[in-house]
């Protein structure tokens, strides 16, 4: 059976659905017993792993505790594990984990170096897959006709490939979004929404790396078909889509009369359905997705970090009532948090999946870093995120940084808030979260909008105390006086969140922030040139603290 038929066959959706409802079950009853279960997933990866060669190096077969492993673990990131995992991808067995990996994920770090997250099926079995399925629950409980048909769901991030890349030893190196979990790892039920569509899988040859085209094909079979839903988990990926429809538009319309993809006969002409769109277009002045498909639905994506300041005007482009629903707080190290309910941004720790520990985000995070529990985290506080499951990482240090929202069912639940990663200029040591929160007071309180930020601190000239430059394209007009009204409500705000940035603006350290204000279209356009290069579109993320020069002149040069 193929995808599509799998989208269709009503015995295969009865048990897809109940295979997610059950997960989210299980999910929510573990909340009640957090301790019960952080000690049974470190009692099992530590019985799994005791005799790897990481095992046994520190010493897992003595270790009983969390806080016996605590002493013998140190917190480490991607650096310190990365030669155990090189080792690994290089065929070498049973160095972090009992099981051989099946895959390697890639991510892309701050540094845009590629890591290999190494995937064995234990893990997958253990740790991935009931949250995996739990993430989908609130989109088919309040909106199962998203599942009436193969293509209801554009899910672009979707990008199987025929010819994979591979580790020394052969395994894939991919995007998680790449893998066929079916195939690879025994579960049939795992295909996500929107996979049966018929531009899941191209009909046409393309090249691996050509991104954008892989995309305006997608989009412009999604164009004939009434989409429900709209699966982008990276924001950026959603914000480009009324950009694209524009861009392509002319394009699209002609292939869709002349019944081509890409150049190439595909299909029946269609010209009723491209004058169709061509009216549409006519009545108005851009091409909005509302437009195209009237009975959207739902957003899912992550809808915090940056995506916070624009997503709820982006939002109104795919329709006036479509839901946005929040993607889990994940990395492609492992979950973190998964909401099991309608929460706008927070999801539920997933005590299944992991040893999970925190540390203070106002601290930096070192080997020897005493950690907080679950049960020890408090509501409106942001912490770096540790974890340790049976995939073979260990009190990895994964560098997103998540607040407390609240607690629920016995358990927090947490949002994602950005990169632990810092600016620091005259010992202001701003976070991502920090200047985020700034920026939504500063917006809020002058009622200004935006389509997107990026913000650097600006190339020393001697003599001229730094000070941050922040370029953001408008959705509302922005005047003079409105753009000082910012800044003045910025600059306190950054005080407020940042006692560093308080002490340097005090000290004549640090100048007041500075404003560029760009183009409309000049986030969405860096972006298209980003992706166009041959990086992944899930990969393009959202970046705030933009200080290589280059990245700077890209995204502003000629549209200011």
């Amino acid at each position: 059976m193929n995808s599509a038929e799998a989208w269709t066959d009503p015995e295969r959706l009865h048990r897809y659905r109940e295979r997610v409802f059950h997960e989210r079950a299980r999910l929510r009853a573990a909340l009640a017993d957090v301790r019960g279960h952080r000690q049974r997933v470190l009692t099992d990866l530590l019985e799994f792993n005791a005799g790897t060669h990481y095992g046994r190096e520190h010493g897992f077969a003595a270790v009983r505790t969390l806080d016996d492993f605590r002493k013998a673990v140190p917190i480490q990131d991607y650096t310190a594990l990365g030669p155990w995992i090189e080792r690994a991808a290089a065929g070498e067995h049973n160095v972090l984990t009992a099981d051989q990996p099946a895959v390697y994920f890639t991510s892309s770090g701050t540094t845009g170096t590629h890591k290999k997250i190494p995937v064995t099926p234990r893990f997958m079995h253990t740790t991935f897959f009931p949250f995996y399925y739990a993430a989908w629950a609130p989109l088919i409980e309040h909106f199962p006709d998203v599942l009436d048909r193969p293509d209801a769901v554009l899910n672009l991030k979707h990008d199987p490939l025929t010819a994979p890349p591979t580790t020394a030893s052969g395994r894939p190196h991919v995007g998680a979004s790449q893998v066929d979990f079916g195939t690879r790892f025994g579960e049939p039920l795992s295909a996500e929404p929107g996979t049966g569509a018929p531009w899941a899988a191209l009909p046409v040859h393309v090249d691996a790396g050509a991104h954008l085209e892989k995309m305006y094909l997608r989009l412009r079979l999604a164009v004939e078909s009434d989409v429900r839903c709209v699966i982008g988990i990276n924001p950026a990926m959603i914000a480009a889509l009324p950009h694209q429809l524009n861009l392509w538009w002319p394009r699209i319309l002609k292939e869709i009369a002349d019944g081509t993809l890409g150049g190439l006969p595909h299909g029946a002409p269609n010209p009723r359905r491209a004058a169709e769109l061509e009216r549409i277009a006519d009545r108005h002045a851009t091409v909005r997705p509302a437009h195209i498909w009237p009975h959207m639905r739902a957003l899912f994506c992550w809808t915090t970090g940056l995506a916070s300041l624009y997503l709820p005007r982006l939002r109104e482009e795919f329709g006036p009532d479509v839901a946005l629903l929040p993607a889990p707080v994940a990395a492609s190290e492992g979950p973190v948090g998964v909401a099991l309910d309608r929460h706008p941004s927070a999801g539920s720790l997933v005590v299944t999946a992991a040893v999970h520990e925190f540390a203070d985000a106002e601290d930096d995070l070192t080997p020897d870093t005493e950690t907080l529990l679950a049960e020890e985290l408090e509501t409106g506080r942001d912490y770096h995120v540790v974890f340790s499951h049976v995939g073979g990482l260990y009190r990895y240090a994964v560098g997103d940084v998540v607040r407390v929202v609240d607690h629920a069912g016995g358990a927090p639940r947490v949002e994602y808030t950005g990169r632990a990663t810092r600016s620091d200029a005259a010992g202001e040591r701003l976070r991502d979260a920090q200047v985020t929160r700034a920026l939504a007071v500063a917006l809020g309180r002058t009622g200004l909008e935006l389509r997107n930020v990026a913000c650097r601190v600006r190339p020393a000239v001697p003599g001229a105390v730094p000070g941050y430059e922040f370029a953001i394209s408008p959705r509302t007009p922005w005047n003079e006086d409105g753009s000082r009204r910012f800044l003045h409500l910025l600059d306190a705000q950054l005080r407020t969140e940042s006692a560093g940035y308080r002490t340097a603006r005090a000290g004549g350290r640090l100048a007041p922030p500075t404003l560029l204000r760009l183009a409309p279209e000049a986030f969405v356009e860096d972006w298209q040139r980003t992706v166009a290069s041959g990086v992944r579109p899930t990969q393009v993320k959202d970046r705030l603290f933009r200080q290589d020069d280059g990245q700077w002149a890209r995204l502003t040069d000629g549209h200011h």
